[in-house]
């Protein structure tokens, strides 16, 4: 069986930073250790540093915390929760990824400018809600075609749009050429600053994905259940090869995955440790 790994398949630098910090900290004795939520979207690695003492909390359990050290994950968060942490006097870490920061600083400084923000991204990923938090004004979160299509802008106002940092890049051109032909009340929308957010590893996994998709019998994307760039490459794969499987571990595999496939493409989203790639990849070359 022949193997294709995508070169950008695993962890993208904000994430290794993150994951590699709380360990630093276990290491350094620092204790208690808290994640505002789960450190990357993969269970392997919160579990295994569940084992070392570190606990998941969510924002409600801020109020409930007297000491430790609370670490904002590579997602970041929102003005308000900087501010929580300060009034409750906690300690933390931050190791917001400093593509997801520059989105901060773009949305606070533009909608402090008076314009309306349009972000492109899942309104329920953490990444989204952080950006949201640091809008002055209005905003409007725009998933897809229907979202944008019925959105209502806000009257007389210029608009910025900006990105989820792993939105698929081509959604994202389609998006803005929706917006650009939007009419309200026979005006076209008077859209400023259009500002491609998505990070430069992302664009790279997802052409790289593609690429090889288009290649092979059979596609393995390999991610935690809840990693949205990775349902964005499962998603990129299915329409250049339809035996295409979204999986965790190597126990998710099935030799019907195989059948009739004389080659096989792998690539992981950036919350997927090397090590589980590297067993998938085996696993796939002896088993089948």
């Amino acid at each position: 069986m022949k193997v294709k790994v995508a070169e950008t398949a695993g962890f993208c630098f904000g994430v290794k930073r993150a994951v590699d910090k709380v360990y630093q900290l276990i290491e350094d004795g620092v204790s208690p250790i808290y994640t505002l939520g789960p450190i990357i979207h993969n269970e392997e690695v919160v579990s295994d540093l569940e084992s070392r003492g570190v606990r998941v909390i969510e924002v409600e359990d801020l109020d409930h915390i007297k000491s430790g050290t609370v670490v904002i994950r590579s997602h970041g968060v929102g003005r308000e929760i900087y501010e929580k942490l300060k009034e409750n006097g906690l300690e933390y870490v931050d190791v917001t990824c400093p593509f997801v920061l520059k989105i901060h600083r773009i949305v606070e400084k533009e909608s402090l400018a008076g314009k309306q923000i349009f972000i492109f991204g899942d309104p329920k990923h953490p990444e989204v809600q952080g950006i949201c938090g640091w809008c002055h004004g209005p905003y409007r979160v725009l998933k897809n075609r229907e979202d944008v299509e019925n959105m209502i802008p806000e009257a007389d106002m210029e608009a910025c749009v900006v990105s989820q940092t792993t939105f698929n890049y081509n959604k994202f051109k389609e998006l803005v050429e929706i917006l650009r032909e939007k009419r309200y009340y026979n005006n076209v929308l008077n859209i400023s600053n259009i500002l491609n957010t998505i990070c430069n590893a992302t664009e790279e996994r997802q052409k790289e994905a593609k690429n090889i998709a288009g290649e092979v019998d059979t596609m393995l994307v390999i991610g935690g259940r809840h990693s949205s760039n990775t349902q964005k490459l499962f998603e990129i794969c299915k329409e250049e090869c339809g035996n295409t499987y979204y999986i965790q571990t190597p126990v998710d595999l099935d030799s019907e995955m195989f059948h009739r496939s004389s080659c096989v493409g792998i690539t992981a989203g950036a919350s997927t440790p090397k090590k589980i790639i590297e067993e998938v990849q085996e696993h796939v070359r002896i088993k089948f």
